[in-house]
């Protein structure tokens, strides 16, 4: 396990895109009875830096801090007693160049990927326009790439695929990878918000807030036979091989 905890309390950033089941897996851990969760805690910092329009970007902004070093602190302030693991539900592409990068060496890293076809298809249903950089993969790759060469190991990667497919064996393939006892509770949650998620819960998790546990995977032709435009085509294109060059280390059932 990769980790530079010092207090025995494991500090997890979940290293994710959008669109490719992050928030119901922050439903899986956050239903733990020794785990807390945060929820994309760099966004306001991301969409501040950027200029970027997003769904609910004032509210975001308005309500969440947007200094990341201070967000970094709290990432990594002290905990209460009872709570053995801080889920950071992180999104690769909030990590942008200007912020350092130090802080990584005291958290556990771990990865979860999905193959860049229905995540482009469903991002474009969200965003009018998105470029290469806000699938968050080559920035996942970065982070990766970070962890290997620090470590001399690689970090637990989690396909979407895999985890759909047999949640039961994937999750505590994970557990075992990061040194945590597997719960059973990660298996399903009661519906609903949190208050634990961002405020831009009412523009992205409305499925998820209706879900109960870990959907059945979508049928391998429902994924194949899916057409994207030109210009998605070729972000899909730029994407493959990264998301192959992570999927190698992916772990198995």
């Amino acid at each position: 396990m990769t980790t530079g905890s010092r207090d025995g309390v494991v500090r997890l950033a979940m290293w994710s895109g959008p669109r490719n089941i992050s928030t119901a897996f922050m439903r899986s851990w956050g239903n733990r009875e020794d785990t807390v969760v945060v929820d994309e805690p760099f966004y306001a910092h991301y969409l501040a830096s950027t200029g970027i329009e997003h769904p609910g970007r004032d509210e975001i902004l308005a309500h969440h801090e947007r200094d990341w070093r201070r967000v970094v602190d709290s990432l990594l302030a002290p905990v209460s007693p009872d709570v053995r693991i801080v889920y950071q539900k992180q999104m690769a592409h909030h990590l942008l160049p200007d912020m350092g990068r130090e802080w990584l060496a005291q958290v556990t890293h771990a990865f979860l990927i999905r193959d860049p076809r229905p995540v482009i298809a469903s991002l474009a249903g969200k965003l009018e326009t998105f470029d290469l950089l806000a699938t968050g993969l080559p920035q996942q790759v970065e982070i990766f790439d970070d962890v290997v060469a620090r470590t001399g190991a690689p970090p637990p990667v989690l396909d979407t695929a895999d985890l759909l497919q047999d949640p039961p064996t994937m999750l505590r393939k994970l557990c075992a990878a990061l040194d945590v006892p597997f719960s059973d509770r990660m298996l399903w949650w009661p519906p609903g918000r949190r208050e634990s998620d961002g405020i831009w819960a009412r523009h992205w998790y409305d499925r998820v807030e209706q879900s109960t546990g870990f959907e059945p995977p979508a049928r391998p032709d429902e994924v194949v036979e899916r057409r994207l435009p030109a210009d998605l085509a070729t972000i899909e294109a730029r994407c493959r091989p990264l998301y192959e060059r992570l999927r190698e280390h992916r772990l198995r059932a």
